[in-house]
Protein backbone atom coordinates (compact mmCIF):
# COMPACT_ATOMS: atom_id res chain seq x y z
CA UNK A 1 0.00 0.00 0.00
CA UNK A 2 1.31 3.58 -0.59
CA UNK A 3 1.49 6.90 1.41
CA UNK A 4 -0.59 9.24 0.23
CA UNK A 5 0.78 13.04 0.91
CA UNK A 6 -1.72 15.75 1.02
CA UNK A 7 -0.67 19.03 0.79
CA UNK A 8 -2.44 22.10 2.16
CA UNK A 9 -2.01 25.44 0.80
CA UNK A 10 -2.80 28.31 3.18
CA UNK A 11 -3.15 32.04 1.75
CA UNK A 12 -3.58 35.18 3.79
CA UNK A 13 -5.92 37.48 2.40
CA UNK A 14 -5.68 41.02 4.08
CA UNK A 15 -9.29 42.13 4.89
CA UNK A 16 -10.17 45.53 6.67
CA UNK A 17 -13.20 46.71 8.56
CA UNK A 18 -15.20 50.03 7.80
CA UNK A 19 -18.33 52.02 8.10
CA UNK A 20 -21.04 50.96 5.64
CA UNK A 21 -21.16 53.31 2.71
CA UNK A 22 -24.55 52.80 2.40
CA UNK A 23 -26.10 53.34 5.96
CA UNK A 24 -26.13 56.69 7.99
CA UNK A 25 -24.61 56.71 11.51
CA UNK A 26 -26.80 57.46 13.78
CA UNK A 27 -26.97 59.36 17.60
CA UNK A 28 -29.02 58.69 20.38
CA UNK A 29 -29.10 60.01 24.29
CA UNK A 30 -31.05 59.34 27.05
CA UNK A 31 -31.15 61.14 30.83
CA UNK A 32 -29.91 58.77 33.35
CA UNK A 33 -32.45 60.29 35.96
CA UNK A 34 -35.91 59.88 34.60
CA UNK A 35 -37.20 58.34 31.09
CA UNK A 36 -36.40 61.28 28.61
CA UNK A 37 -34.48 60.68 25.31
CA UNK A 38 -33.75 62.89 22.73
CA UNK A 39 -35.01 62.20 19.17
CA UNK A 40 -32.30 59.94 17.49
CA UNK A 41 -30.68 61.67 14.34
CA UNK A 42 -27.65 61.57 12.09
CA UNK A 43 -26.75 64.71 13.29
CA UNK A 44 -24.47 64.75 16.92
CA UNK A 45 -25.20 68.61 17.30
CA UNK A 46 -28.92 68.14 17.57
CA UNK A 47 -28.66 65.42 20.21
CA UNK A 48 -26.30 67.27 22.17
CA UNK A 49 -28.47 70.60 22.16
CA UNK A 50 -31.72 68.19 23.07
CA UNK A 51 -29.47 67.19 26.38
CA UNK A 52 -28.50 70.82 26.88
CA UNK A 53 -32.01 71.86 26.63
CA UNK A 54 -33.63 69.19 29.11
CA UNK A 55 -30.70 70.14 31.87
CA UNK A 56 -31.72 73.79 31.18
CA UNK A 57 -35.21 72.43 31.94
CA UNK A 58 -34.74 70.01 34.43
CA UNK A 59 -31.65 70.29 35.92
CA UNK A 60 -30.66 66.87 35.10
CA UNK A 61 -27.06 66.60 34.23
CA UNK A 62 -25.82 63.21 33.29
CA UNK A 63 -27.06 61.02 29.84
CA UNK A 64 -26.07 57.95 28.05
CA UNK A 65 -25.14 58.55 24.55
CA UNK A 66 -25.30 56.20 21.67
CA UNK A 67 -23.60 56.15 18.23
CA UNK A 68 -25.15 53.10 16.13
CA UNK A 69 -23.08 52.50 13.03
CA UNK A 70 -22.98 49.60 9.99
CA UNK A 71 -19.91 47.60 9.04
CA UNK A 72 -18.55 45.75 6.54
CA UNK A 73 -15.57 43.85 5.69
CA UNK A 74 -13.57 44.31 2.76
CA UNK A 75 -10.38 42.70 0.65
CA UNK A 76 -7.74 44.92 1.54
Amino acid sequence: MTAVRLHAAYRYVPHRITEHPDADTTFEAGCLWCNWAAEPSTDSASVDVECMRHTGLIGHKSFRRVRTSFAVVMRA
